[in-house]
């Protein structure tokens, strides 16, 4: 899915008692679980930590800013895990704080943050049988992009 970044994106209304962050190796256990609770309700998997960690931490878009972390009195809850070449790896919310607005606010948020580096667009895949993630996509002023597939 797509959102223009050209259109304005609307003000974030974050949820009482959330804290937000970057990524720090600090904090990698508590996103490493956050994430590994999020792909068991969504389907998929993630790695071992050490492994998890060192491929995220080495791979060529990383950017620590470009990694939201919310936070409330018990932890981490929420993360966009954000690419340099304006793409949404991740976004995941605990089970325990979805239905309070963080997911959109960290999206948003994510607009808003590749709007200050002046990109044009932002991307992120989501399987199309994820219909309250496509929801909040569509609510948020997102589009679905077809891929065309160039004959043999």
């Amino acid at each position: 899915m797509r959102r223009d970044l050209s259109q304005d994106v609307p003000a974030i209304e974050w949820p009482n008692g959330i804290e937000l962050t970057t990524y720090s190796v600090e904090q990698a256990a508590a996103v490493h679980k956050l994430m590994q609770i999020g792909y068991r309700e969504g389907g998929g998997r993630v790695p071992a930590l050490d492994v998890w960690q060192q491929q995220y931490e080495t791979d060529a878009e990383y950017d620590p800013a470009l990694c939201f972390i919310a936070s409330d009195a018990d932890g981490v809850i929420g993360v966009a895990q954000c690419w340099t070449s304006s793409y949404i790896k991740n976004l995941v919310v605990h089970p325990r704080a979805q239905g309070r607005g963080l997911g959109r606010a960290l999206l948003l948020h994510a607009f808003k943050a590749f709007q200050d580096r002046r990109e044009g667009f932002v991307d992120l895949k989501v399987l199309e049988d994820n219909l309250r993630a496509r929801q909040l996509y569509e609510k948020s002023g997102m589009y679905v992009v077809r891929r065309e597939l160039v004959p043999d």
